[in-house]
Order: structure tokens, then C-alpha cells, then sequence
């Protein structure tokens, strides 16, 4: 377990943010799902992600130090700000720039209550029961802690946040209604429990919160910090000097009115009719972009006839990265995830593509074994909705082939996934690639640029051209017999390298087939299977 830290540093903010992004991916699909206030639209969870994302970016070339690391990410908060919750999680990490300090417990409580106090003025009409009321209750319970223990502050704030939370429905008659609790908390209790297992050194469970069923058209439609009297979102940033007149303007046109930013630069955020005089005041006080209008009717409609189709009937969701890998899935009916290696999908997405199958039976792919986590995850979140799904463990694109060459839809599912199962677990699989370092393997060391052929994971050839390593592959693998050669070829491989190879398995094996596939892979030119 990580050391637990007496101070908060530029590197473990860094940690911290990085775990926060991961950890709202994660639950993103959760969050979204409470998201009845400010309206049903199910997209608090993508907003605070989207606004994670650009912190992220935004501490790539950013300074060292930890005043500088949390400047950038306030900044790259403001400037990717996405609805209500991110404008204000954007003023969060503005407080918390602000008082941060040198990062000890006093400093944390600091910027914890500077966070807390830049939120609620940011809001024009601040409502509890939202996430300001779970960022006052973190602030209030960091105060409280005796001693200067940065753990028992962070902590407390956490636990606080927690019931805070809790209490939400207490609070809001929509979310009482709809049984469930405020999606922008919950999204701030994500980031906060993030903080905590960065500072304890502890893995800090985040448990789903519980959802009520209930028909997305029975929900109240509410406005965070208003009424249901405007139609309409508006959100840019704008240039300019000063705010007021603006403001003042734009609380006379509509409602949740949030406007945050400073030094010339502003995140503009409200709820009107009027979308073309909410736009005409930014031009007025200077310089608008990045103008985005959501029509909230069109959400709702969407997510209710979204959540009216009937879940029936059977599906398979694959992870693949290549078009044409893609086409091949696609071409016998699965879903693809784009993905793979050194670009693992999250949760989430591989959660949404199950769930957007409408499928109450579905098979999930990951194809490689850094997919196994969190394919195995999402599996786990559509199990608690009613979807029954199954994980075929395949760890290359080719045992995925294996395995929908036998499926059958008019079996009991438990046989279909059993099928599968065994019929990917018969394949042997390789893949030929480039090393990029020098490095000691099992069968001696290679140097980068040198061409390595893995079998079952592990390198069981090196040698300069990709053409011999995959034959010396290839032989290893029939050595143990085999009826069918699949040859996936990969971006930047030659051209007539498949073919030639599959000559090659002609030549010396004239009663096993070779059947030769345009993959369009990145990073290994051949993707290699024999069943």
C-alpha cells in the first residue's frame, strides 16, 4: 500500500486529478443516470468527465510546482467547463488553486472553504441539495478535524461529502420524487474519494449509488438553481473585461445563471428562451465563443425514447482497433468498441455499447488482456440493470473471431457463452511487432527496431523482418497441429505480406487452410491464429 503524505505536492495533485478522471469515466454512466436535476437528461456524468478531460490536458507542459500544476488545472477546468456541475466543479478547483498553499492539512482546509465560498458566488441562485450543499458539508467537516493530520482531514471531508449526499432527496422534492440522489455530489463525492486514496495510500471503494425504477417520463423536469419556465441552455466563454452588466442582463432573461472565470476570460453558463439575446449580451460585454445551445425537450424526448425500447433478444459487444477488424465484427453482427492495446477502453464505454445493444443477452469481447478489468466491470454494471452478460475471456482479435464463427443466438445463452468460451480458449493466437527499447525477454534480448514474434503473450522469436518472424511463428504454432490459419494484417505492414505468408503455409502445410484479413491494426503488422 502507498505511503499515506503529511503534504500535498505537484506530483500527487497530478495523481490525484488523473485518479479523479479515471474514477468519473468509470462511473460516468451512473452519474448520468441520476441526473433528474437540473433535468432528466442524463448527461452530468459526461459533463464532469468532458471537464476532467481538459485538466488533463491542460497539465500536459505545465509548470512543476504545485501552485503551478493547480493554476493550469483551474484553468483547463474553466476553459472545458461543460454544463452546470462543470462550471462549478471548474470554481472548486479555482478555490483550491487559490488557498492551496504548500499543501499541508491547514492549506487543504483552506482551499477546501475558499472552494466551497467561489462555488456558491458563482451560482446566482445558490439550491441546496446539489453539489453545493455536499462541497459546503466536505469544507465544514475539514474545519472541524483537530490536529494536522492531512489524513484525518481529508477523510472527514469525505465522510461529510458522503452524507451530505445522502441527504440531497431530503432536500429537493425532484430528486425525492425520482429516488435518487444529486448527480453533480455524486460527482464531487467521486473526485473527493479520489483525493483520499491519493493522500491515504487506501483504495477507496466507490460503491454505485443506488437507483429507484422508474419511467424517465414520470420524472420531475427541474432546473438546477430555477424553473421549468426556460427552454433552453447557453453556455460560451467570453472575453472580456468585466461581468456585471451581463450578469445583470442575463438574470433579467432567464435563470440557473452561473458566470465564473476572471483576468479577461469567463465560462458563461444559463437557462432561457431567448437563445439569440443570451448570445447578443455576450457580444455586448465582449468577445463569445465556443457557443453551445441545448434544447432541453430534445433530451428528454431522446432519453425517453431511448429508454422505452424494449430490452429483448441477444447481442455481442467486441473491442477491436483497426477498420477493418471493425468491418470484419460488424460484418457477423457484433457491436465494436474501438480499442486495444496502448488504447484500453473505460467502463463506461464499454457499459454504454452493452446497454445501447438493447439486448437482454449479451456476449462481451475484450480481446486483450488489459480489456479484461474493465470489460469485466461493465459487465458487473449491466447485471445490476437486468442485462445478462458474459465476458469470453479472448485476449486477441483472432480468438474473438474463433469464438462468433460458433455462436449461436437460437441457443440457451449459457450454452451460446460456453461455445464461445471454448472455441476461443482452441485458438492459439500470436502477434508480430516492433520493440521499441532494448529489453531482456524470455528467449534473450532484443534490441528496439528488432522484430518480435509473441506467442500467447510471451516473445518466442526475434529477428529482423516481419515476413520470417511470422513464418518461424507460424511453424511454431502448427507444430502442435491445426486446420485454419487466420492471417490479420495490421496498418504498416507491406503489402502482399499476408498473402505471402499464406503461400508460405501452402507450401508447407498443404492440408491446413489460410485465410488472409486487411485488419488495419496499429502497432503489429500481423495478428496471427490457428484453430
Amino acid at each position: 500500500m502507498p505511503a499515506a503524505l503529511d503534504r500535498l505536492d505537484a506530483a500527487a495533485v497530478r495523481r490525484w486529478l488523473s485518479a479523479a478522471h479515471r474514477a468519473l469515466v468509470t462511473h460516468q454512466r451512473e452519474i448520468d443516470d441520476l441526473n433528474v436535476y437540473p433535468v432528466p437528461d442524463g448527461d452530468t456524468g459526461t459533463n464532469l468527465v468532458l471537464t476532467m478531460a481538459s485538466v488533463s490536458s491542460a497539465l500536459d507542459g505545465a509548470a512543476a510546482d504545485l501552485a503551478g500544476t493547480l493554476n493550469a488545472a483551474a484553468r483547463g477546468a474553466l476553459l472545458g467547463a461543460r454544463g452546470n456541475s462543470g462550471v462549478i466543479l471548474s470554481q472548486l478547483l479555482r478555490g483550491i488553486a487559490d488557498a492551496a498553499g504548500a499543501g499541508s492539512a491547514g492549506d487543504v482546509r483552506k482551499a477546501l472553504r475558499r472552494a466551497t465560498e467561489l462555488a456558491y458566488a458563482a451560482v446566482a441562485a445558490p439550491v441546496e441539495g446539489t453539489i453545493l450543499s455536499v462541497a459546503r458539508a466536505a469544507a465544514d467537516a475539514a474545519d472541524e478535524v483537530a490536529g494536522d493530520d492531512l489524513c484525518d482531514v481529508v477523510r472527514a471531508a469525505c465522510e461529510a461529502a458522503a452524507e451530505a449526499l445522502r441527504l440531497t432527496p431530503s432536500q429537493l422534492p425532484a430528486l425525492a420524487a425520482a429516488g435518487v440522489v444529486d448527480a453533480g455530489g455524486r460527482g464531487l463525492c467521486v473526485v473527493l474519494d479520489a483525493l483520499r486514496s491519493v493522500v491515504t495510500g487506501e483504495e477507496v471503494a466507490v460503491e454505485p449509488e443506488p437507483l429507484v425504477s422508474r419511467p424517465r417520463s414520470a420524472l420531475a423536469v427541474a432546473r438546477e438553481s430555477g424553473s421549468e419556465e426556460y427552454a433552453y441552455e447557453v453556455q460560451y466563454l467570453l472575453d472580456a473585461v468585466s461581468t456585471d452588466a451581463l450578469r445583470e442582463r442575463l438574470a433579467g432573461l432567464g435563470d440557473s445563471l452561473v458566470v465564473v472565470g476572471g483576468d479577461g476570460l469567463w465560462n458563461v453558463h444559463v437557462h432561457v428562451n431567448d437563445v439569440g439575446a443570451a448570445v447578443e449580451a455576450g457580444i455586448e460585454a465582449g468577445r463569445p465563443y465556443r457557443i453551445a445551445v441545448t434544447r432541453f425537450a430534445d433530451q428528454i424526448a431522446a432519453s425517453e425514447a431511448e429508454a422505452s425500447r424494449e430490452v429483448s433478444g441477444r447481442a455481442v459487444v467486441a473491442v477491436v482497433a483497426g477498420d477493418g477488424l471493425a468491418e470484419l465484427y460488424e460484418a457477423v453482427g457484433a457491436t465494436v468498441v474501438r480499442g486495444g492495446p496502448s488504447a484500453c477502453p473505460s467502463t463506461g464505454m464499454l457499459l454504454d455499447a452493452v446497454l445501447a445493444t438493447h439486448a437482454a443477452q449479451v456476449v462481451l469481447l475484450p480481446n486483450d488482456s488489459n480489456v479484461f478489468g474493465p470489460a469485466n466491470a461493465a459487465a458487473e454494471e449491466a447485471r445490476a440493470v437486468g442485462r445478462d452478460v458474459h465476458v469470453v475471456p479472448t485476449r486477441s482479435p483472432v480468438q474473438g473471431l474463433a469464438a462468433l464463427a460458433v455462436a449461436e443466438p437460437g441457443k440457451p445463452f449459457a450454452d451460446d457463452a460456453i461455445a464461445m468460451s471454448a472455441a476461443a480458449s482452441a485458438t492459439r493466437w500470436a502477434e508480430v511487432t516492433t520493440a521499441v527499447r532494448d529489453a531482456q525477454t524470455s528467449v534473450g534480448a532484443c534490441r528496439a527496431g528488432d522484430v518480435l514474434g509473441l506467442v500467447l503473450g510471451d516473445v518466442a522469436v526475434i529477428g529482423s523482418s516481419v515476413e520470417d518472424v511470422g513464418a518461424a511463428v507460424l511453424d511454431r504454432m502448427l507444430g502442435g497441429g491445426g486446420e485454419l490459419v487466420t492471417i490479420v494484417v495490421g496498418a504498416d505492414a507491406a503489402p502482399g505480406l499476408g498473402e505471402a505468408l499464406a503461400e508460405r503455409v501452402a507450401a508447407s502445410y498443404p492440408l491446413v487452410e489460410a485465410e488472409v484479413h486487411a485488419g488495419g491494426q496499429p502497432h503489429y503488422p500481423l495478428l496471427l491464429g490457428v484453430e
